[in-house]
């Protein structure tokens, strides 16, 4: 079991995990393979096309991000279902989000192949080499 734990700002270390997004990791569990991170996106980055391997939650905090679902910004919350597929989740301007995930994310090639695996384990790494 977990102790309970707080994380104020300060504490928070900040690793990028795409170009011009950074991700601050607030909670992981190689139990259950559950995530929750802060992202902060620069104008202009995106997230290419992925699967969900794992139901998510997100909840914008300010700026926008914009994918099949429509246009997300200040307020939102947002559930994505396991396997469903994002083809371009952009962010036109400065945001951040909290976004949880029951699982991993898999991101597909041009093909629709996996070419990459998003879980708790690489947040975990690239958050400890900070």
């Amino acid at each position: 079991m977990m102790d309970e734990h707080l994380t104020p700002p300060a504490a928070m270390k900040w690793a990028t995990i795409a170009d011009g997004i950074e991700f601050a990791l607030l909670y992981s569990s190689a139990e259950t393979g559950r995530w929750t991170v802060l992202f902060r996106a620069q104008p202009g980055s995106f997230f290419g096309p992925h699967r969900h391997l794992g139901a998510g939650e997100y909840y914008v905090t300010k700026g926008r991000m914009t994918y099949r679902m429509g246009e997300a910004g200040p307020g939102t919350y947002g559930y994505e279902p396991l396997d469903v597929v994002h083809d371009h989740t952009a962010f036109p301007e400065y945001t951040e989000l909290l976004f949880t995930n029951y699982g991993p994310i898999a991101f597909l090639d041009e093909a629709g192949e996996i070419s990459s695996i998003l879980d708790h384990k690489l947040l975990e790494d690239l958050s400890a080499a900070v």
